[in-house]
């Protein structure tokens, strides 16, 4: 046990450290498109859009959520079980009670939104009710609770937002190289241009998201010691794990913009799966768990 929180402890600094490097990267791009077409709009835009979307993804970013997965809110008398689950957990955690979201899909999962701790949702698939047992629930909702405690909402939503903005970049700067590489054509300033927008039109999305994967992979093992902690029982956490996993439920509504919030990996069934692994593999999920 000390061993997995001493790892849990080390995934949150680095966590950090690579959001302060995405932040540098984002300015840093500007910077770079800003100097190469000789022109500060680049590093105007690439500042007050980061500023925007941060603002409407922190505000707006869990409507849009719930919206794009169709989760209806309950009460307590909807789902008297889940409610004192949630409820229960909180209390244990220390945490306020957070809404509580109901999604109509089959495939067992859940995933948490929101700004804060007082702004916080939690979102469970009718799937994830009636394919788990008690324990196995709790084990999820643990999960859940300690991104929430953790303040991982707040870090999945700035990066997704951050995300986007690199790939806005890049696009804008790939059409304004080629089209100043028409106007330059007299000389090889032209094609090294059109060539660097190509490059970076290719390569910012792609550390972009590789930066994304590496926050959420590294999230999904603290929320798991977490969870293990609060519930005293890693074992029903690691149940829940090899029970999701093997079940094969696709889906009906699913964005991959959104994917690395789930607490397993939602995309199953089909080969362009792989290309949107957000998680780490449940194996060492499941090793770590069983190891306490």
């Amino acid at each position: 046990m000390p061993n997995l929180y001493k790892q849990a402890d080390s995934n949150s600094r680095k966590t950090w450290f690579l959001l302060i490097f995405f932040l540098l990267f984002i300015v840093g791009l500007g910077w770079i498109f800003s100097y190469l077409l000789e022109d500060v709009l680049f590093l105007a835009i690439a500042s007050v859009l980061a500023i925007f979307q941060v603002i409407v993804g922190l505000f707006y970013s869990d409507k849009i959520i719930i919206l794009m997965n169709n989760a209806q809110e309950i009460e307590k008398k909807d789902n008297p079980g889940l409610y004192r689950i949630v409820e229960n957990l909180c209390i244990t955690a220390g945490l306020p009670i957070p809404k509580i979201y109901i999604s109509n899909e089959e495939q067992p999962n859940a995933f948490t939104t929101g700004r804060n701790k007082e702004n916080a949702i939690v979102v469970v698939t009718q799937g994830l009710l009636d394919k788990l047992d008690r324990r196995e629930l709790e084990g999820v909702i643990a999960h859940e609770l300690a991104h929430i405690g953790n303040r991982d909402v707040f870090l999945a939503s700035l990066v997704v937002i951050l995300v986007s903005v690199v790939s806005i970049l890049s696009r804008t700067f790939l059409r304004f190289g080629n089209f100043r590489g028409k106007r330059e054509n007299k000389n090889n300033s032209g094609g090294i241009l059109v060539l660097l927008g190509f490059v970076g039109a290719l390569l910012a999305p792609l550390v972009a998201f590789l930066i994304r994967m590496s926050i959420s992979r590294k999230r999904e093992f603290l929320a798991d010691a977490d969870g293990a902690l609060l519930t005293r029982d890693p074992q029903g956490l690691a149940d829940a794990l090899k029970k999701i996993s093997s079940d094969s439920s696709p889906m009906k509504r699913l964005d991959s913009s959104t994917a690395h919030l789930y607490f397993s990996n939602p995309f199953k069934g089909n080969n362009i799966s792989k290309l949107f692994i957000t998680h780490p593999p449940v194996e060492e999920r499941i090793k770590a768990l069983e190891s306490i």
